[in-house]
């Protein structure tokens, strides 16, 4: 065993089916955000251009990139609630802790080391449930907006409820227009989010980056007994 192994401990994370829902949903988000601002406003194509296929090309794989969305948003519900040992369900714990949000709001202003019961600080976790719900909503107003394109099969099957959810929501070029907002919540999320992910690595000396391809963590044994 090598001095620099002895200095760390490694921890599993994230299992493998986690770190597949995790990219597959990255994927699906850069996808769904070039081809939604496409179909919005097909800037690639030159007004003279005869290549009337490219707007249906372009919404084909909107909507592909929108199901694999809508069945990682479904797996990851299910495994939050029910897989056994769930590490991101145990990060309840520091959410409902006065003390751990004062120690991680610390740990940014560099006075300490972030508290994580699970895979998560309370700040991390509160935000990744609220992008859950985001998604959850993209998905909803998704599948509204394919109803009303597509009355046959699955469109068929979704026109009650999607008509529901229309006049709920006070008519199609509403649930089209929240569409577009939370996208931009999403564009928002995924730049603060590799930005706080590599600062957290550089700032903790720890494996936050690498931690979701390899779903292993290292941390100094040391971390024991500093930042406290």
């Amino acid at each position: 065993m090598t001095k620099e192994t002895m200095l760390y401990t490694r921890d599993l994370i994230f299992s493998a089916i986690i770190r597949v829902c995790h990219w597959l949903r990255a994927l699906s988000i850069v996808a769904l955000v070039i081809t939604g601002f496409y179909i919005a406003w097909p800037f690639l194509v030159a007004p003279q251009s005869s290549d009337v296929l490219v707007q249906g090309w372009i919404r084909m794989a909107h909507e592909i990139f929108g199901f694999i969305l809508v069945a990682v948003t479904l797996a990851r519900a299910y495994l939050f609630f029910f897989s056994k040992n769930n590490i991101e369900r145990r990060s309840i714990k520091d959410v409902i802790s006065p003390k751990a949000w004062f120690t991680q709001l610390k740990a940014y202003l560099w006075m300490g080391k972030a508290p994580h019961s699970g895979a998560y600080g309370p700040l991390q976790f509160v935000t990744y449930m609220g992008i859950s719900v985001a998604a959850f909503f993209m998905c909803v107003t998704g599948l509204v907006l394919y109803a009303n394109v597509y009355h046959l099969g699955l469109g068929g099957l979704l026109w009650e409820p999607s008509a529901w959810i229309t006049q709920m929501m006070g008519g199609l070029a509403v649930v089209r227009l929240w569409h577009h907002y939370i996208t931009w919540v999403f564009i928002i999320f995924v730049l603060i989010h590799v930005y706080m992910a590599v600062w957290m690595g550089i700032r903790f000396k720890h494996n936050s980056v690498d931690s979701i391809v390899s779903g292993y963590d290292y941390h100094p044994h040391h971390d024991e007994h500093e930042g406290k």
